[in-house]
């Protein structure tokens, strides 16, 4: 990872920061009929300086590409951000990431550029994906101006929606590994949270093939499917 960026900033050498031709980055892909075993997906996680994007901010980010049923071990995304005036006092034992890691991070904008390139537009998932697609639209708008809509996946939805008689001990990202006999050595870690919601992912996709869930399309229909139904039972 840490080769590829430094070769994507020698390409961009010569630009000034705020020089951003956004207009050449990746169109984001939309739900369509594409078959799953042919699409490239990105499995995402974040971590930030607290839990309300209004006021708190990204400094890392993981994430996992999947494609062909495969998660690519040598198609990730993993920077700690250079945010050195942002507090972290009230999450650096969570997440341990420090005042020192936050000073030598990556440049904001360029790392975030990188990840738009990286990610070339193809759908994204993580495990309560609201939380995560604030935070980064909110980034990704204030730091270069990017405004354009991705697709987001969650995962969170997407497993009882492919698993309706499980029922893991709650519903967080480590009762659903329990559910299926994962283990992670690693937690609150943004890489490592996003292998784990990829492993998570992949039975997810498994599962979706066997009930004849074929398409990007098919899956996202199931979801808001899901998502209706369980919204009707609120009431």
């Amino acid at each position: 990872m840490l080769e590829q960026i430094k070769q994507w900033i020698e390409r961009r050498r010569g630009l000034q920061i705020g020089e951003h031709d956004l207009s050449n980055l990746p169109e984001p892909k939309i739900s369509s009929d594409v078959l799953l075993k042919d699409c490239r997906l990105i499995v995402l996680d974040l971590e930030t300086t607290g839990l309300n994007p209004a006021k708190d901010e990204v400094i890392a980010i993981g994430a996992v590409a999947i494609s062909g049923g495969v998660i690519h071990l040598d198609d990730q995304f993993d920077l700690i951000l250079r945010r050195p005036e942002l507090d972290i006092a009230e999450t650096v034992l969570i997440h341990g990431i420090g005042n020192e890691a936050l000073t030598h991070g990556h440049e904001t904008q360029d790392a975030l550029l990188y990840l738009l390139e990286w990610m070339n537009g193809d759908p994204v998932l993580a495990y309560h994906s609201a939380f995560d697609q604030k935070f980064l639209e909110k980034a990704l708008r204030l730091q270069i101006g990017y405004t354009r809509n991705h697709l987001w996946m969650d995962v969170a939805d997407l497993l009882p929606a492919l698993f309706p008689d499980t029922k893991p001990g709650g519903k967080g990202l480590d009762n659903w590994a329990d559910e299926f006999g994962l283990e992670f050595s690693t937690r609150h870690h943004a890489a490592a949270d996003a292998m784990a919601t990829a492993e998570l992912t992949l039975i997810a996709l498994n599962k979706a093939a066997k009930d004849g869930v074929k398409t990007l399309a098919q899956l996202h229909n199931k979801l808001q499917y899901h998502r209706r139904l369980q919204n009707m039972h609120r009431f």
